[in-house]
Parts: structure tokens; C-alpha cells; sequence
């Protein structure tokens, strides 16, 4: 295998490691539900991007599974950290901090009236 293309490899395996890393320390700091969903969120997703494409390199074999892999990861994390907050805020765990932007649109359509058909 080409030095430079094992040299990208190590550096996106250590990119890859040292942001999921920075992911986990973010779940373990932060104080509520949705900033450790912030944390892991997104720091996490572009860890594991990065330790994919650097298993695409070293196993190029598996070009197509890693370019799938990262698109199916792209495309569902965002809306799964989202349903995750949505289903949190919904059951009432608290927002650790003095700012709810939500909680007058909420309550607000709690108040109106449905028409059931």
C-alpha cells in the first residue's frame, strides 16, 4: 500500500478517535438531556465518518459499503438526536438553564380547542 495513503489512514484513525473522544467527554460533562444529545450528536457522527473513511482506506475492498455506511449515518443521526429531544421534551424531563424557547408554543397549543372530523 502507497505510505501516503496508510499516512491519511493513521491521521483520519486519529482524527476519528480523538473526536469521538471528545464526544464522550461531552456526554459525561454536560448537565441535561439535550446538551449531552449536542455532544454526542454531532461530535460522535463526524468521529465514526472519520474512522469509516479511514477502514475504507486501509480495506479498500470495501469502498462501497464504508461510502454507504457514512451516507446512512449522515442522514439518519440528525433526525434521530432530533425524535430523542422531541420525545424528552415531550414526557417534561427539565431544561437545565434559565432559556425554554419552546415552552410558550407549547403550552399555547395545549390550549386550543382540536377538531376531530
Amino acid at each position: 500500500m502507497n505510505l501516503l495513503l496508510q499516512i491519511a489512514a493513521l491521521l483520519f484513525l486519529v482524527t476519528g478517535t480523538a473526536v469521538s473522544f471528545i464526544g464522550v467527554i461531552g456526554f459525561l460533562r454536560m448537565p441535561d438531556v439535550y446538551t449531552r444529545l449536542h455532544a454526542t450528536g454531532k461530535v460522535s457522527v463526524f468521529g465514526l465518518v472519520f474512522l469509516l473513511l479511514a477502514a475504507d482506506i486501509l480495506t479498500p475492498l470495501a469502498t462501497w459499503k464504508a461510502l454507504l455506511l457514512i451516507f446512512f449515518v449522515l442522514l439518519a443521526a440528525p433526525s434521530i438526536s432530533h425524535s430523542i429531544a422531541s420525545a424528552a421534551y415531550r414526557i417534561g424531563v427539565p431544561v437545565n438553564g434559565k432559556r425554554d424557547d419552546l415552552a410558550p408554543k407549547v403550552h399555547q397549543s395545549a390550549r386550543k380547542p382540536r377538531n376531530h372530523a
